[in-house]
């Protein structure tokens, strides 16, 4: 479904007229192509879980060539996704969306600029950064990496100058699949090149790059809202747990259609959390048992998708501890406006 709805959608895209009257109708295919697509990006992350088939070869195969297409490296993406499963909500050793703490330099310096834009401006700045160019940043340099990393980490090399930290993101024992990851991304990028002088530099900036970027969007709104509120603790080396970063995690309510097109995975996230390897299409039935039998330990957020992005967006900076021993949340900590009014403490 995912695969056929997206040939479709970018076939549809190849007879749009290349005119400055047809740019609503580009904007309308960037969306819908763009969120169509999104969901064979979910799929490849489901083989980098090993939910997708069992058949190891298949499923890396599926996973390559998938990610490859959406310019991500698949191998070296799986691994540093594992790293972020195995310490969600870290301060330390988490690997996406850790937040910079308040008295740290990087941490003073976007309380300050928080500050001095205002919540409005803030906020929209943040959504631009976020939802624009976060994705290739963070694959190139590892923007929004957790502070044992170093920075700046890449997905794209693993020796100097991006390997400076306590602990070490991609090993030397993984060039050769960070080697054939890249090969994946620069076969995609010569197939856009060949296009481009086949059809024109216009033609494949709009084709394939408008659903790109709403892809991208997708993808980070995603991972950002999944993680992160105001009342969303993250915790130090000393107060963490695998338990305790992975019940940090927020489902949300996308709709029927969304939840369709990207195989739920916004709605049942706290279940891939305790357990990645359940496939997509049983996770809302484990999502059920899993509130169940732990009511009071499943976060779930009503808020419309937009006021949550709304409210992360402007009220998200920094991070500080509130007493020792606790978590370290969001400042200033708004907590009976925040996600999980079921979630845990």
């Amino acid at each position: 479904m995912s695969l056929g709805l997206s040939l479709l959608a970018y076939g549809l895209g190849t007879q749009i007229p290349l005119q400055l009257s047809a740019a609503p109708l580009w904007l309308l295919y960037a969306v819908v192509t763009g969120t169509v697509a999104g969901g064979c990006w979910v799929l490849a992350h489901e083989c980098g879980h090993h939910a997708f088939h069992p058949n190891r070869r298949v499923e890396a195969v599926v996973g390559f060539v998938l990610h490859s297409l959406l310019l991500v490296p698949y191998f070296t993406w799986q691994r540093s996704h594992a790293v972020h499963h195995a310490n969600c909500n870290h301060l330390e050793g988490g690997e996406t969306h850790v937040p910079p703490r308040a008295d740290a330099p990087g941490g003073r310096i976007v309380a300050g600029l928080s500050r001095r834009l205002g919540p409005q401006l803030f906020g929209t700045l943040a959504l631009i950064t976020h939802l624009l160019v976060g994705w290739p940043l963070y694959l190139l340099f590892g923007v929004a990496g957790g502070e044992d990393y170093g920075a700046p980490t890449s997905h794209f090399w693993n020796a100097a100058p991006f390997r400076n930290g306590r602990r070490v993101l991609f090993p030397e024992s993984f060039r050769r699949p960070m080697l054939i990851s890249n090969l994946g991304v620069l076969a995609m990028l010569l197939a856009l090149g060949l296009a481009a002088l086949q059809f024109s530099l216009a033609r494949v900036l709009c084709v394939y790059g408008l659903p790109y970027l709403v892809i991208n969007a997708w993808l980070v709104g995603y991972t950002w809202l999944q993680h992160t509120d105001t009342d969303i603790p993250h915790f130090s080396s000393a107060e963490w747990t695998w338990a305790k970063g992975a019940l940090q995690t927020v489902d949300r309510p996308y709709g029927p259609l969304l939840n369709l097109l990207h195989h739920g995975i916004g709605s049942t996230h706290v279940c891939h959390h305790i357990n990645p390897a359940i496939p997509h299409y049983n996770a809302w039935e484990a999502t059920a048992l899993l509130k169940q039998r732990f009511p009071d330990l499943v976060r779930y957020d009503p808020t419309p998708i937009h006021r949550a992005l709304w409210r992360v967006a402007t009220r998200c900076s920094v991070v500080r501890q509130e007493a020792a021993g606790g978590g370290f949340f969001y400042q200033p900590q708004l907590a009976t406006q925040g996600a999980g009014a079921q979630g845990a403490g």
